[in-house]
């Protein structure tokens, strides 16, 4: 976590409707990093990282989906793996050091550092995914780049991998390698996150106007949220989060009962990418909100729990849902969902509905959607019977030839493979 999270002025807010979305992120960025980078290589970075649109695309009334699956490997992802690569470089060239990255992914976050570290001369990367649950074209994304990156399939789930990731990383013998992380336990990955909740606030409301918004967030591993509750801690005026999960309900589950249990093995839903049992970035939640939670989930401190739901709504979207949802959000609105951004806006729906929250029709609301529904051709195919049109980052996938490595889920043995190899 951040020793303190600053604070933006109304005024830094109002003036971010006149902005590109790089001159926000450069000023949002420049709260946190102005007394270690200079001003005109900040900007650079950002410029650099950020050369793609943000598309908010209106579904009804004041209701949105804004669309995070522009970049290069059309995932939320690119948002944070872009800049955090830029950063990382700049850094590391400056100290003359090199790094050997070690990540784990549940489906966009491998592709998405793939890409953006790739080919850099001092920094490795290894990626270690579950071997049955990613789509097709999210490991050829991660497979199919080669050089200074590497992917491990590993025979487990994602929290196997994420396991895995953090016992190395706590591991005294492998100091040596120069380990770290581009998953969100790294908080290079989480500042970038924040960014877009500005800038669509910035396309749709008026803080002159006292005027709040609502955010209805994916949720797997929990860095996007994080991410979004770093931009409310900042200053932006957001009136609820809500927390749309699959059917890995742990999360919901502990504001409705206040008992945090992990799901081992998480379930596997369709939304892949969300399938976490016990997300890394709770225990920053928790800690944002005065608790504590340890390594394995248990609440040694309790946080403002009644805070915590001032600010958050919480809920579980079944696989059944999800697909009727993005059935429903075509037929109706002729908006091309994919299963995570289908599942935030069920999510949403139910909030929208909820009586207790006494919403008026006014209300400006955004879904995040996370990925490219190409990525999902299947789960498409299946509900609406079409073909979504691929993006240019994910043409020509099928030619390429992939190299992967395969590891069982034990820790001596990845152990033994980075000490072999790095």
């Amino acid at each position: 976590m951040p020793e303190s999270i600053p604070q933006l002025s109304k005024e830094e807010i109002a003036a971010f409707a006149d902005m590109e979305y790089f001159e926000i992120a450069f000023e949002i960025a420049h709260k946190f990093l102005h007394d270690i980078i200079s001003d005109e290589e900040l900007m650079a970075l950002v410029k650099d990282a950020y050369n793609y649109e943000v598309p908010l695309e209106k579904v009804y009334e004041k209701k949105y989906v804004m669309r995070l699956d522009q970049g290069p490997t059309a995932s939320f992802k690119d948002f944070a793996a872009r800049l955090m690569g830029r950063l990382m470089q700049y850094f590391l060239k400056k100290e003359s050091r090199n790094l050997l990255i070690l990540t784990a992914t549940s489906g966009d976050t491998g592709s998405a550092i793939a890409n953006a570290f790739y080919g850099l001369d001092n920094i490795k990367v290894v990626i270690l995914y579950p071997e049955t649950e990613v789509t097709d074209r999210q490991r050829k994304q991660m497979t199919t780049l080669h050089k200074n990156v590497q992917i491990l399939a590993l025979d487990g789930k994602f929290d196997d991998c994420q396991a895995l990731v953090k016992m190395a990383f706590n591991d005294t013998e492998l100091e040596p390698l120069n380990l770290s992380s581009a998953n969100s336990i790294n908080i290079g990955r989480l500042i970038p996150q924040s960014m877009y909740y500005f800038y669509a606030y910035s396309r749709l409301c008026d803080i002159r106007k006292d005027e709040e918004i609502v955010f209805s967030v994916p949720s797997g591993n929990f860095g996007d949220l994080m991410g979004g509750l770093i931009a409310s801690k900042m200053g932006l005026p957001v009136k609820k989060f809500v927390v749309s999960t699959n059917e890995n309900d742990e999360v919901p589950e502990y504001f409705r009962s206040g008992n945090y249990k992990t799901i081992v093995p998480s379930l596997n839903c369709i939304s892949s990418a969300m399938n976490v049992g016990h997300p890394s970035n709770m225990s920053r939640i928790v800690a944002l909100y005065g608790g504590v939670m340890n390594e394995d989930g248990e609440v040694v401190k309790e946080p403002d729990m009644e805070q915590m739901k001032k600010d958050m709504f919480t809920i579980s979207i079944s696989d059944d849902e999800t697909l009727e949802t993005l059935k429903r959000v075509y037929d109706r609105h002729k908006i091309l969902l994919e299963p995570h951004g289908s599942v935030g806006w069920a999510g949403l729906r139910h909030f929208m509905n909820d009586p207790a929250e006494k919403l008026v029709q006014e209300q400006v609301a955004v879904c995040l959607e996370t990925a490219h529904p190409a990525k999902f051709p299947k789960e498409i195919h299946d509900v609406l019977h079409i073909d979504p049109e691929l993006p240019e980052s994910l043409k020509g996938l099928e030619d390429k030839e992939e190299q992967f490595g395969e590891i069982e889920n034990d820790y001596a043995a990845f152990k033994q493979y980075l000490k072999a190899n790095y």
